[in-house]
């Protein structure tokens, strides 16, 4: 059983929160400019990454809260919790963030256009 540290509650059991999958997505708007190729890679291409992978995990049975999560998939260990619209500041967080091939998708670009931070 794994142990999560929610940033509002503190140590929780696993059985009370739910993943929201892949974190630090652009998620294109109605108004971004992209074409129905490029929105349909963000809608049905997602990661499934062997080792350090950024995610976004809910408190489901707590206080509801949402939050992004550094986890190694190998060995589930949580490197690094920090809040949604921040960046992760570990080294291992850091290198997967920029790494991730997210960075340079359509959807990514017409989301920075319009000055939202994925």
């Amino acid at each position: 059983m794994l142990l999560i540290d929610c940033p509002y509650c503190g140590p929780r059991n696993e059985e009370e929160f739910s993943c929201g999958g892949e974190a630090h997505i652009a998620r294109p708007l109605a108004e971004n400019p992209i074409s129905d190729a490029a929105f349909g890679e963000y809608l049905f291409l997602r990661d499934n990454t062997k080792g350090v992978f950024l995610e976004r995990w809910r408190h489901a049975s707590g206080c509801r809260r949402w939050f992004n999560a550094v986890r190694d998939t190998v060995s589930h260990e949580f490197i690094e919790i920090y809040p949604m619209n921040s960046k992760p500041k570990s080294k291992a967080g850091k290198a997967a963030f920029a790494a991730n091939w997210r960075r340079t998708t359509d959807a990514e670009a017409a989301a920075q256009k319009k000055g939202r931070k994925s």
